[in-house]
């Protein structure tokens, strides 16, 4: 990425970031008392929570340890709990100002606002620790999700093609080695032929995969033909090449705006993330130009991690596109955002004779919490007409 434009990204998201936590802090300074030691010890406290996420990430790039990653941790957390009493604290004073123009409020409430601004905090607290919780929990346990397509191709040789589909995994400090090993084990359990892997294996910072040498947990993953992947845009965050190298000695076929036949069976292709634009400056190849010179009377699978333009692939000659990026949203209310932002933001989709999948991941970004999906794991059955 250009560096005048990271500047101003991060100035943009460091703005916006600092305003959202001023907000929370000034609602929720209001309610402890004016006159009080618990007012500059709730001050300190706040601080530093805030700064932690950014002060573990800098930390992190010069030394990995276990203040780092509890810093990081400390500072995924609040984001999740920044967000909710955001839009809680929003909400009340939507509210307040409807109040002040209708009269909304019953006398009960306007006569004792000291005491409900204190009760009202309290539920907001809880209410929103309660979804945290649930949240976090649930990003423990990955599901598997069957689903069967027919691909109308016929083809003598092959009856079935069992895929096992993993996106947007996020290894590094969150998402560590522990989890690696319970998603390996629960691929390795379908017996799949083939192992797919749609982008965002890696989070940001490539460091403490290294460090903790998390993807030798990859190299346990068995099938047929063997595991491949494409890049997403978290692997341009933290280095491209160190992420490619890396995830290549670890037995993950990369596949860059290319086309494999595999045992002269199916084709698949693999696209390069968007982000090189953004990242390197470079283009990736146009898709016509990457199938131009594949054999169309063998089931084509493209593996593109962001799902737009999802024409392209119809258009091609693809028959199944698999894509993840978009979590779903990852947390509510942000899946209405990513279903007017994407065709698809999770799950099946048919085009004429071009099927898409996008997964909602079996990782996360940010802040270790999912609360309008279930972390998945694809067993994708295409079936074919065997005459």
């Amino acid at each position: 990425m250009k560096t005048t434009t990271l500047i101003t990204f991060f100035t943009i998201v460091l703005l916006i970031y600092s305003s959202v936590n001023f907000y929370i802090f000034k609602r929720a300074l209001s309610i402890v008392p004016q006159v009080s030691p618990h007012r500059t010890i709730f001050t300190i406290i706040f601080v530093l929570i805030v700064v932690s996420y950014i002060a573990g990430r800098i930390l992190e790039r010069y030394s990995i340890s276990f203040f780092s990653d509890a810093l990081i941790w400390i500072g995924s957390f609040w984001i999740a709990f920044m967000f909710y009493f955001f839009l809680a604290f929003l909400l009340i004073d939507l509210l307040r100002l409807m109040n002040h123009f209708t009269g909304l409020f019953p006398e009960l409430i306007t006569t004792n606002y000291e005491k409900v601004k204190h009760i009202t905090a309290l539920v907001v607290v809880a209410v929103v620790t309660l979804m945290v919780i649930a949240g976090h929990i649930n990003t423990k346990f990955p599901v598997i999700k069957r689903i069967n397509i027919q691909i109308d191709k016929k083809i003598t040789y092959l009856k079935e093609l069992r895929i096992a589909v993993v996106s947007d995994i996020h290894l590094g400090t969150i998402v560590g080695k522990a989890y690696a090993r319970k998603v390996v084990s629960k691929i390795n359990s379908l017996n799949p032929d083939l192992i797919l892997m749609p982008g965002d294996i890696i989070d940001e910072d490539i460091a403490p995969v290294l460090n903790n040498n998390i993807c030798e947990e990859l190299q346990k993953l068995k099938s047929k033909y063997g595991t491949y992947a494409v890049t997403g845009n978290h692997e341009y965050i933290g280095g491209v090449r160190a992420a490619v190298d890396y995830l290549t000695k670890n037995n993950i076929n990369i596949i860059s705006d290319t086309a494999i036949t595999i045992d002269n069976k199916f084709v698949l292709v693999g696209r390069e993330d968007r982000a090189i634009g953004q990242f390197t400056g470079g283009k990736r190849k146009p898709l016509k130009e990457i199938v131009k010179d594949i054999d169309f009377s063998l089931p084509v699978i493209l593996m593109d991690h962001q799902p737009f333009v999802l024409n392209e692939a119809e258009e091609n000659g693809i028959n199944l596109q698999l894509s993840g990026h978009t979590h779903h949203g990852q947390m509510w209310p942000l899946n209405y955002i990513t279903q007017k932002i994407y065709e698809v933001s999770w799950g099946y989709l048919q085009k004429g004779n071009t099927h898409y999948y996008v997964s909602c991941g079996v990782g996360g970004w940010g802040p270790p919490i999912r609360t309008v999906s279930r972390p998945e794991i694809i067993e994708l059955v295409l079936k074919f007409e065997n005459r």
